[in-house]
């Protein structure tokens, strides 16, 4: 059985700050406010990135008041892991497999 790694949320974590916004949110809630001050990133620009993680359900939005809190789904970091932690245990199995040339 061929072990597939969903691509397009490879694809959504590979970019830097999308990936700094999840190490941060995997310490702590945060709100955009508190990633602006972490990141250093102008608000419109996290803004657009946390609609992708959004998108991606790498996280999920908790509203106080005026401001919204950004919480990591930690579930779909594990699915994520699993996939490369299957694929790892197919090329393990499969280290001795070599297809003979024509």
């Amino acid at each position: 059985m061929l072990t597939s790694v969903d691509t397009e949320l490879i694809r959504v974590l590979s970019e830097p700050l999308r990936l700094q916004i999840v190490t941060l949110l995997a310490r702590e809630t945060l709100c955009t406010t508190h990633l602006v001050e972490e990141t250093g990133a102008k608000q419109t620009n996290l803004s657009n990135h946390l609609k992708v993680l959004r998108e991606a359900g790498v996280v999920e939005t908790e509203p106080c008041g005026r401001f919204t809190y950004y919480r990591l789904r930690p579930e779909v970091l594990e699915t994520l892991a699993g996939q490369f932690t299957a694929l790892a245990e197919t090329a393990r199995t499969n280290a001795d497999s070599k297809r003979a040339c024509p």
